[in-house]
C-alpha cells in the first residue's frame, strides 16, 4: 500500500507516454521521477566496525543493481566505486537495484588514494585467494570485487591484506561478479555472527 504521509505528487500520463519513458519493451503501469540525491561525503571514520563493499571498475549495469540490492540485503550501507565503475544512475543499475539505491551510499573515489587512507583490512576476491570458509573476517573491513572481465586492477591488489576465493566444486571457469559478492557477503554476515 502506498504510503500517503509523504507529499507525493502524483500526475496520471497515458500508456504511450510511459512507453516513451520507460526503457522496456513492457513497462510497469507506474513510474517515478525522484530527484538525484546529492551522496555524503565519504567519512572514512564512519567505515569502522562494519564491512563495506568496494568495486573496481565494474561495468554492467545489472552486475551493478545486483550488487547494490546484495549489499542492501546484508546491512551493507556503503560502497566505494573506482571512477571507472558503472554510473550508479544508469536506468539498468537503477532498475535492477529494486529500490535498494534509496539505502545504500554509493562514493566514487579514486580508490588507489582512498583505500590506504582507510586503514581497515582489505578483503579481496580473487581465484587464488584464501578459502572463504577459513578466513576469520572480522566484525570490519572493506571487500573488494574486481572488474567482470580482468579482476581487480594490479594496483588496487596491491593494498590487498587477505586475499580469499570461494572453493570451485565444479567445472566453471569463475563467477558472476554479482553472485560472488552475494556469496561472499554472506560468509561474512555468517562470521560476524559466531
Amino acid at each position: 500500500m502506498l504510503n500517503l504521509s509523504r507529499k507525493i505528487n502524483f500526475q496520471e500520463i497515458s500508456v504511450k507516454d510511459i512507453e516513451k519513458i520507460s526503457t522496456l519493451k513492457t513497462p510497469q503501469e507506474v513510474i517515478g521521477l525522484v530527484k538525484i540525491p546529492i551522496w555524503p561525503t565519504l567519512n572514512y571514520d564512519s567505515l569502522k566496525h562494519r564491512f563495506s563493499l568496494v568495486l573496481d571498475n565494474i561495468q554492467d549495469p545489472g552486475n551493478m543493481g545486483t550488487i547494490i540490492r546484495t549489499a542492501d540485503w546484508f546491512g551493507i550501507n556503503d560502497i566505494i566505486c573506482s571512477e571507472g565503475t558503472v554510473d550508479v544512475y544508469n536506468p539498468k543499475v537503477v532498475q535492477a537495484t529494486m529500490g535498494s539505491l534509496a539505502r545504500v551510499n554509493v562514493h566514487y573515489t579514486n580508490l588507489a588514494q582512498a583505500l590506504p587512507q582507510i586503514k581497515l583490512p582489505i578483503f579481496g576476491a580473487m581465484l587464488d585467494g584464501e578459502n572463504i570458509y577459513n578466513t576469520a573476517f572480522g566484525t570490519e573491513g572493506l571487500l573488494v570485487m574486481g572488474n567482470e572481465g580482468n579482476g581487480i586492477s594490479t594496483d588496487i591488489e596491491r593494498l590487498i591484506t587477505t586475499k580469499i576465493t570461494i572453493p570451485r566444486a565444479g567445472q566453471a571457469e569463475s563467477l558472476n561478479v554479482a553472485i560472488a559478492t552475494a556469496v561472499l557477503c554472506s560468509e561474512i554476515k555468517r562470521n560476524s555472527m559466531k
